[in-house]
């Protein structure tokens, strides 16, 4: 993964993050939760340094 690709994929995270945050249907704020796994295991995929802090 370029340095492009893993900052699209970091905003990405962020977003879905910040959306499951203030999503009020349980469904809703499930699936997002799926997204964020999902999309963090790619970031794995490329290297444990990749994520960063935790939050």
């Amino acid at each position: 993964m370029t340095e492009h690709q893993l900052r699209e994929q970091q905003f990405r995270i962020a977003r879905y993050r910040h959306l499951e945050r203030e999503v009020t249907d349980p469904l809703a704020a499930c699936l997002l939760h799926s997204i964020i796994e999902e999309l963090e295991a790619e970031l794995r995929k490329d290297g444990p340094d990749r994520l960063g802090p935790c939050d």
